[in-house]
């Protein structure tokens, strides 16, 4: 997720005999198309926690998505891989657009 955009999706799987997914476990990524049900929730995830940049992982199930974890600092390597995306740069780009200067409320000395 970047800002209210799903920028890239991918789907992993784990090796034989193995429940975990993780690509430094062994998984494997592909790209994968989402339905519109699962971009509003990944969507929604992020806003309810206030995440402008994240990785949302969900499960697909008989009663529609299933979010997992929401990861604040997402690893991209993985899914710019399988997707063919330059994540990292979009990421960059969104973050120049919306970065603003700020004040902070306390008075440092020295």
């Amino acid at each position: 997720m970047i800002g209210d955009k799903v920028v890239a999706a991918m789907k992993r799987q784990g090796p034989p005999g193995e429940f975990r997914s993780n690509l430094h476990r062994g998984g494997q990524a592909s790209a994968v198309k989402i339905t519109p049900q699962e971009r509003a929730t990944a969507v929604k995830a992020a806003k309810t926690l206030g995440l402008n940049v994240c990785g949302v992982d969900m499960l697909r199930s008989e009663q529609g998505p299933v979010v997992m974890e929401l990861n604040s600092s997402p690893g991209i390597e993985g899914l710019e891989r399988a997707s063919g995306k330059d994540v990292a740069s979009l990421m960059i780009e969104f973050l120049e657009r919306n970065a603003k200067p700020h004040k902070t409320r306390t008075k440092g000395k020295g």
